[in-house]
């Protein structure tokens, strides 16, 4: 039986994560994501592994996203809010150099530690059932700070940004920030790499993570806030700073998304 929406959305509903964020202003949720991580309360958002959608991408489409460019050289790819350090890990044993992003000092002391581990016997959810060892291991390394701040990454532009859950954690007022912020930071013509979720949530419902219906299309291509619910009837809609190249629900994903996740990329115009 499917449970009524204002069921979905009543106090003894909402999970631990959003009634975390209730109790905080916008102003303060980088605070109280740093509060998760310090009171060990980061298993409400850990997967435990790397993108299987991801993995797939990389080891089935090189000829979409390759980690060496035209000219011979090592792309350099970020993940924002990369949590633990599994994707960034597992995209540098496919030859990126990665850099992972998070606002929490523990959260990247976790994650460095991780990638500490990983790296010296890397395990096998790393790698899918197409992969082949291609090009030399990438580098690895992670930043503290926060994304918005215009000296978090010290001036630097990047061939690929991937987000997974970075979009989501955002309140919406956040979004148009978050589209401007990934403008700036990749290079023109480079990719923003996004598996889209939660997708199966109501585009009214509460989060983090908050609902992704039609949002990414509307900010990178649109031009528009993300904001879609209520819908504006008069909302102008100018013309967005990327173009979308690839759009496909993968055939693998986490269990929480799998069957509804949509793997995009866009194209730094």
């Amino acid at each position: 039986m499917t449970t009524p929406p204002e069921r979905l959305q009543s106090p003894e509903n909402r999970s631990r994560l959003i009634r975390h964020f209730e109790q905080s202003s916008i102003e303060n949720h980088n605070s109280a994501w740093d509060n998760l991580w310090e009171t060990d309360n980061s298993d409400m958002w850990d997967r435990g592994k790397p993108s299987p959608a991801l993995i797939d991408l990389l080891e089935q489409r090189e000829d979409i996203l390759s980690p060496i460019a035209a000219n011979g050289q090592r792309k350099k790819i970020l993940v924002p809010g990369c949590g633990k350090g599994y994707d960034v890990v597992m995209l540098a044993l496919h030859g990126f150099d990665a850099v992972g992003l998070e606002i929490s000092a523990k959260g990247v002391s976790t994650a460095e530690e991780y990638a500490k581990k990983e790296l010296q016997a890397p395990q096998e959810y790393n790698f899918g059932s197409a992969w082949a060892i291609k090009s030399e291991r990438g580098s690895v390394s992670f930043i503290q700070g926060d994304f918005f701040q215009s000296d978090c990454t010290k001036g630097e532009k990047f061939d690929v940004i991937y987000d997974y859950t970075f979009l989501c954690a955002l309140h919406p007022n956040m979004r148009a920030q978050w589209a401007s912020r990934m403008a700036d930071l990749v290079f023109s013509g480079g990719l923003l790499v996004c598996l889209e979720f939660p997708l199966f949530k109501e585009i009214s419902y509460p989060g983090p993570p908050w609902p992704l219906q039609g949002v990414h299309w509307n900010l990178l291509a649109e031009g528009g806030d993300g904001i879609l619910y209520p819908p504006k009837e008069d909302q102008q809609v100018g013309t967005g700073s990327f173009e979308r190249k690839w759009y496909i629900k993968p055939d693998r994903s986490y269990e929480s998304g799998q069957g509804t996740d949509m793997l995009s990329i866009y194209a730094r115009k």
